[in-house]
């Protein structure tokens, strides 16, 4: 791709990078994000820019969040004269996605996520929705399909739950592990997510659903009643329509969202 820096970094454990080098995945991605000049747009671990350069192409504004300082001199050299680019160096899980743009600024998030921060930095960014237009990561494909995950599937649980609750999950497509140098030793899932832009779920308290869906699947073997005792007994379960003898995975997001309420109601009283 035009102004990518292709150079031989040797990626490093501790950062967990994987880097992406096959162009048709690359074009697959650009595609999936089809960027305007129009918009701003966030690229967290842009690595050896294989991703930046198409993006910038687009006219969009790029400001990009990399950690390894091995990394920044090339990432410069290829992209510092584009007056719409601009590089933080620093940890994503760490950076104010806020001071970005206008307040009024929907931002647009891509990367490609190292499986350490990945988890952790998507429940960070879903905690400021109202300034994301949408979200395009590379994954492990297991992570995607936690995301993606429905009621009764073995990996449903708060991460699928709390994005769902924010956001439309779209698994887009998968990719190999011959696309990455070093190759991983799993395949890896492109995934979109599209905060919702007016909440289905409105009159629901946030904080509680959280707390409730961390205390469900606490202890995933574990019943509801069991895990719940400490914010709400059986008896109301029952009263909502939840046997308190299942188990939190077999449980729709509504029906977190119905103890999530009898909750907050409670603790108002």
């Amino acid at each position: 791709m035009t102004g990518t820096p292709r150079t031989q970094h040797r990626a490093r454990k501790r950062f967990g990078q994987n880097f992406l080098v096959d162009d048709y995945v690359v074009q697959r991605i650009v595609a999936a994000i089809a960027a305007r000049d129009d918009q701003h747009l966030v690229e967290i671990g842009p690595g050896q820019g294989v991703l930046t350069g198409p993006l910038l192409e687009s006219g969009c504004r790029l400001d990009v969040v990399e950690l390894d300082r091995d990394l920044i001199a090339g990432l410069l050299a290829a992209f510092v004269r584009n007056p719409r680019f601009t590089l933080h160096q620093g940890d994503a899980l760490r950076f104010e996605f806020d001071t970005l743009g206008e307040p009024a600024t929907r931002l647009r998030i891509v990367g490609n996520l190292p499986y350490n921060i990945s988890t952790p930095l998507i429940f960070k960014l879903l905690q400021h929705t109202d300034r994301v237009q949408d979200m395009h990561f590379m994954l492990q494909r297991e992570v995607v399909d936690r995301l993606a995950a429905t009621p009764g599937n073995k990996l449903w649980g708060r991460l699928g739950i709390m994005a769902q609750y924010h956001c439309r999950v779209e698994h887009l497509f998968d990719v190999p592990p011959d696309a990455f140098r070093p190759a991983p030793k799993v395949w890896s899932a492109v995934v979109r997510l599209a905060p919702h832009r007016t909440s289905p779920w409105p009159d629901c308290n946030e904080h509680a659903l959280r707390d409730v869906v961390r205390s469900a699947f606490a202890q995933r073997r574990k019943t509801l009643r069991n895990n719940l005792k400490a914010i709400i007994s059986g008896r109301q379960l029952e009263a909502l329509g939840i046997d308190p003898g299942a188990r939190a995975e077999t449980l729709k997001l509504t029906q977190f969202i119905e103890i999530a309420n009898a909750r907050h109601e409670q603790s108002t009283v």
